[in-house]
């Protein structure tokens, strides 16, 4: 980071520290970062949350909704005129009209400001009397922060992690193949770097299709306009034993990789991941654990990741310096709840809190409150004892992608996360005892009385976790 740099981000951390400074005098403001690996259900969470935050008959969870300390909830313009706003109408429509569907996935970042008005309780409420409290929910999505990574990667050692990591995974053998026979050293041919590029970016379409978590670049899933560009048109090498000459093909790939670090990644966090205060983590735990044992162990490297960029807990000094806050809150929320009968709840919880110890120990040391927990935002299931060879089995009913209706039982999950972790640990390639199913439910048509949301589980304990200490 050069002098520039820094100097560049002080002026936009005062200007940030000014104007958070008269919000919190006189309308306080938590911004909740909402992000996930793909199809962890991003877009839905945040279209509930708002919709049971607007109508609140089903969060008796959340205490300050339930003792009637929320007097009303409203939608306003968010504050960032430059970023999109989340479109929670139309994905509303789409998961509560009369042919419910999902709504399509998070592709850039968007926003989305919550106002709530509260009268907070005891004497000293009853003197100052309501208040407003603005949520901004900032939805983007988690293979960018997977990116934040790279920060501290060199080429050189990016190259080799990916390197080491991907023969086994969808079309990485054919992308290994391509990256061996280049000639690190040879000049740059602009055909020749598109090809692996495109290559590699292929690669990890197939890899995040088939589960795995740890894609990066992120913006090679997700180009956006920065498609074609010199910033995206890179990929990993082998490691030269001499040092490559200037135009060489391995100088033009590191130049690009480092173009895609200070003006694709850096500017995202300076603009927008650097400025939450509360956030949520998605994941597709019952996907990874479909998908065996090796996604489950990436997954867990890859949250462990994730949580490095949080800069959690205190201020250290050059971070109060450029204005930015800290994440006092994380939650780790494993979605799809409602694929399972309530009485797995617990044991995905505990594989959940299991899978994310190294993540979350990181959070706790530097002094942020995590929780982890089993939610669906959308409830799309009911549940049914079903009877299989003459034994009853816990299962749920819901209505698939196709239209037809069908029973579901995904199999135990293990009372011990050892059962899970440890043969992902060790590189097993399949589970030895057990095999477990994922099923696509598509939304249940619901109809909504007044005053209440879309059917969840567990959102309401959800919210009071990230909000419940500020209400």
């Amino acid at each position: 980071m050069g002098i520039a740099d820094i100097a560049d981000g002080v002026l936009r951390g005062v200007e940030r520290v000014g104007s958070g400074v008269s919000g919190a005098l006189l309308e306080p403001v938590i911004r909740i970062g909402v992000t996930g690996l793909s199809r962890a259900g991003k877009t839905v969470f945040i279209t509930s949350l708002v919709a049971n935050l607007l109508d609140r008959g089903r969060m008796p969870g959340l205490k300050a909704a339930a003792d009637g300390a929320i007097r009303a909830a409203w939608l306003q313009p968010q504050p960032d005129d430059t970023v999109p706003r989340f479109d929670y109408e139309s994905h509303l429509a789409a998961l509560t009209g009369t042919a419910p569907h999902w709504p399509e996935g998070t592709r850039a970042i968007s926003e989305l400001r919550l106002s709530l008005k509260v009268q907070p309780s005891g004497m000293l409420g009853a003197l100052r009397g309501a208040r407003t409290l603005h949520l901004d929910i900032v939805d983007y999505p988690g293979e960018w922060l997977l990116d934040l990574a790279l920060m501290d990667k060199s080429y050189a050692d990016w190259s080799e992690a990916v390197l080491t990591r991907i023969a086994d995974r969808p079309l990485g053998a054919a992308f290994l193949d391509q990256a061996i026979s280049a000639n690190p050293a040879a000049r740059l041919e602009e055909s020749r770097a598109q090809a692996l590029a495109a290559a590699f970016t292929a690669h990890l379409h197939a890899a995040r299709a088939a589960g795995w978590s740890d894609c990066t670049p992120g913006r090679f899933l997700l180009p956006g306009e920065l498609a074609g560009s010199p910033a995206l048109t890179f990929a990993p090498l082998p490691r030269p034993t001499a040092v490559p000459p200037r135009g060489s093909l391995w100088r033009e790939m590191e130049r690009r990789y480092d173009a895609y670090k200070s003006q694709v990644v850096r500017p995202f966090f300076l603009e927008h991941f650097a400025r939450i205060d509360r956030q949520v983590v998605l994941v597709d735990v019952l996907g990874a654990i479909h998908a065996g044992p090796q996604a489950v162990e990436d997954m867990r490297r890859s949250m462990a990741a994730i949580l490095t960029a949080f800069r959690p807990g205190r201020l250290n000094w050059l971070t109060s310096l450029i204005g930015m806050r800290r994440v006092e809150r994380i939650l780790f929320a494993a979605t799809k709840a409602d694929h399972l009968h309530h009485s797995q709840h617990a044991r995905l919880t505990a594989i959940t809190e299991a899978l994310l110890r190294e993540a979350r120990d990181r959070a706790d040391f530097a002094g942020a409150k995590t929780a982890a927990m089993s939610i669906a935002a959308l409830r799309a299931t009911v549940e049914e004892e079903i009877l299989h060879n003459g034994v009853a089995l816990d299962a749920v009913r819901g209505t698939l992608l196709d239209g037809r209706r069908a029973a579901f039982y995904p199999g135990d999950l293990p009372s011990d996360p050892a059962q899970l972790l440890t043969p992902a640990r060790e590189g097993a390639e399949r589970w030895l005892d057990a095999d477990y199913a994922i099923m696509s439910f598509a939304p249940a048509p619901v109809t909504l009385r007044p005053g209440e949301g879309p059917p969840h589980i567990r959102l309401d304990r959800a919210a009071e976790f990230l909000l419940g200490d500020r209400l």
